[in-house]
C-alpha cells in the first residue's frame, strides 16, 4: 500500500494502491503532498471536509481539487491524509480528513491543479489501484 511519483512530462503524477478505495484515495492525496513537500514537521490541525459526485473518478478528482482549495485558502499544507468513501444512491461520498501545516513551517513546490488527463481508478484482486496527473 502507498504511493509512487512518477515523471509526466511537464507535470507530475502519482500511482498508488491501496487495499481499499478509501486508502487508495489517502494514498494519492499523500503522493500529491510529496509532490509538494520533502519534509513534513509535526505541526498544524486536523481539518475534516466531504465531497460527493456522480462516478468514483469525479470522487477523486473532487477530493483532491478539494484538498488544493483547502491548501490554498487555509494557507497549509494537507498531509496525514485519511478518506471513507461510500456508495450514497446514485452518489459517491468520501469524508475525509487532513493535517494542514502552515505554510511557514514548509518549503513547498506549486501543484495547480488535479487532472482527468489518463486518470485511473481500477479494482484489483487486493484492493484498488490509481494513476492520476497533477499540473505542476
Amino acid at each position: 500500500m502507498g504511493f509512487t511519483l512518477r515523471e509526466h512530462t511537464a507535470d507530475v503524477a502519482v500511482e498508488a494502491d491501496a487495499p481499499t478505495l478509501g486508502g487508495v484515495f489517502a494514498a494519492v492525496a499523500d503522493g500529491l503532498t510529496a509532490a509538494m513537500c520533502d519534509e513534513i514537521p509535526e505541526t498544524g490541525e486536523r481539518f475534516s471536509f466531504a465531497v460527493r459526485a456522480e462516478s468514483l473518478e469525479a470522487t477523486l478528482f473532487d477530493y483532491l481539487d478539494q484538498l488544493i482549495y483547502e491548501r490554498d485558502v487555509r494557507g497549509v499544507l494537507p498531509v496525514e491524509h485519511e478518506a471513507a468513501v461510500r456508495q450514497d444512491g446514485d452518489e459517491w461520498v468520501v469524508e475525509a480528513s487532513a493535517r494542514g501545516v502552515p505554510f511557514d513551517d514548509v518549503n513547498a513546490r506549486d501543484v495547480k491543479a488535479v487532472t482527468y488527463s489518463e486518470m485511473r481508478l481500477d479494482p484489483t484482486d487486493d484492493g484498488w489501484e490509481s494513476y492520476v496527473v497533477f499540473d505542476v
